[in-house]
């Protein structure tokens, strides 16, 4: 195995011997699911894609993945070939193989040049191959029946209102720019609005704002042709709002589809916001529409990492008072329904971030704490270095993979010493149960067999 050390404590490994890297890491951290160490290496690194392991688009019988907000791909739409033009799976789930995987979901991200490849063996079965040799048998997430149906003006419920999670999440980004715009306010490791402009410059359909009567159609879509119920959720999200989009700030704009949805159908659906940290008298307005959980992201714990990486945040709110609102967030709709997120992997970047593992993990711990002795459970997505953000740029081979296995033991442990549970509306956690597909921090904690019942029962799954 080729390594470059950085300090104790870490080391940032070449793409080459990829099998070394994993199994040692299986082997030093057995407490956490081998499962999840392949799952933080796809996610941290992508998957290539065989032409044969590619799907139909709409007309075929895979779900295509949907580019729902970011590209979480590691090349933009011209530089990934026949994939860019027949989509992958928007998930893959694993099985099987040397490890013995138990059911695995991993939110797919193309990278062409990844050790990973996804190709059809000659019996037509699909396998996840690592440095050439098989490793796990794919499944792909069939076409779903909603996804076979177009609104009356012809456009497609996968570009309106996407499932992702395995079906169960229903993700709704109805804004699909950010008005933190530019090197000085955009976050530097999004890519959501490149991600806008490389679709729009692929003639692909990909609507600025959608209108809450059209997002109300693929919803009724969805409900009718959903017979099983198998989504269980909605999130309603997209770029931040500093001004006003129709007249409308922030809260208003997003709180005027939940309160549409959950006036057409009560009760369907667990509804869900991703929105800035916002006043109080602003995230009641979202509670009072019928909202159960509200994610106002952290991003990145470390204050001065905060200050670079998300400018625009710093600028009109500033990490401070961006915590202090998640607190108080926890007032109007209890702790355990408020979750941020934070981008698990940045804390490492290029070249401002934390140069061991070690430190790196420290500060990341130190944010759990401070939100998980308040009864808060963040989440985490599984940083994607996409080339067309500065900090993608300066890192093409993101964190080191060592970084994601100790932040799962970290996390873990933290979640227990708190004596907390997984946060609602995620479905069974542990491995070979989980669904949330852009971290493992649903599939690393125990399962059903390993502990009682908790809190993770209160809501259907979803992300």
């Amino acid at each position: 195995m080729s390594v470059t050390r950085t300090g104790p404590g870490t080391s940032r490994t070449r793409p080459e011997h990829r099998t070394a890297l994993v199994e040692e890491l299986m082997e030093r951290f057995p407490g956490v699911p081998r499962e999840a160490v392949l799952k933080e290496d796809l996610l941290r690194g992508g998957v290539a894609f065989d032409d044969s392991a590619l799907s139909d688009n709409e007309n075929g019988e895979v779900k295509p993945k949907s580019y729902f907000i970011f590209s979480f791909d590691h090349g933009t739409l011209p530089e990934l070939g026949e994939a860019a033009l027949r989509r992958p799976p928007e998930e893959i789930v694993l099985t099987g193989g040397p490890y013995d995987l138990r059911r695995t979901v991993v939110s797919v991200r193309v990278n062409p040049g990844s050790p990973y490849r996804v190709a059809a063996s000659d019996d037509g079965m699909l396998g996840l191959y690592l440095d050439g040799r098989r490793i796990a048998d794919v499944g792909v997430p069939p076409m779903p029946d909603y996804y076979r149906h177009t609104l009356a003006n012809g456009k497609s419920v996968m570009e309106v209102a996407p499932t992702i999670q395995w079906g169960y999440l229903i993700y709704l980004t109805v804004f699909r720019v950010c008005q933190y715009f530019g090197a000085k306010e955009e976050c530097q490791y999004c890519d959501i609005n490149h991600n806008w402009r490389q679709h729009k410059a692929a003639g692909r359909p990909y609507t600025g704002v959608k209108p809450v009567e059209e997002v109300l159609e693929a919803l009724e879509i969805i409900d009718r042709y959903d017979t099983a119920k198998a989504s269980t959720a909605y999130t309603l999200t997209g770029g931040a709002i500093t001004s006003h989009i129709g007249g409308k700030d922030e809260a208003e704009f997003y709180g005027q589809y939940a309160q549409a949805i959950e006036e057409r159908f009560p009760g369907r659906w667990i509804g869900k916001v991703v929105a800035q940290a916002l006043p109080k008298a602003d995230v009641q307005r979202f509670k009072d529409h019928g909202v159960q959980i509200y994610h106002p992201n952290f991003e990145v714990w470390d204050r001065r990492l905060f200050e670079l990486y998300c400018p625009g945040k710093e600028r009109y709110v500033g990490r401070d008072e961006w915590h202090r609102r998640i607190l108080d967030s926890a007032e109007v709709f209890g702790p355990r329904n408020v979750i941020p997120n934070f981008v698990a992997g940045v804390e490492m970047a290029e070249p401002f971030g934390f140069t061991t593992v070690d430190e790196a993990i420290d500060s990341t711990t130190e944010g759990l704490r401070f939100f998980m002795s308040r009864g808060i459970t963040p989440r985490f997505t599984t940083w994607c270095p996409e080339p067309t953000t500065p900090l993608g740029k300066a890192n093409p081979q993101g964190a080191p993979l060592e970084y994601h296995i100790r932040l799962l033991q970290a996390y873990r442990a933290t979640m227990d010493e708190y004596g907390l549970s997984s946060p609602p509306g995620y479905g069974l956690p542990g491995a070979g149960r989980a669904v949330f597909s852009v971290s493992s921090f649903m599939d690393s904690l125990p399962g059903a067999d390993e502990a009682a019942p908790a809190a993770h029962d209160e809501a259907p799954a979803g992300g």
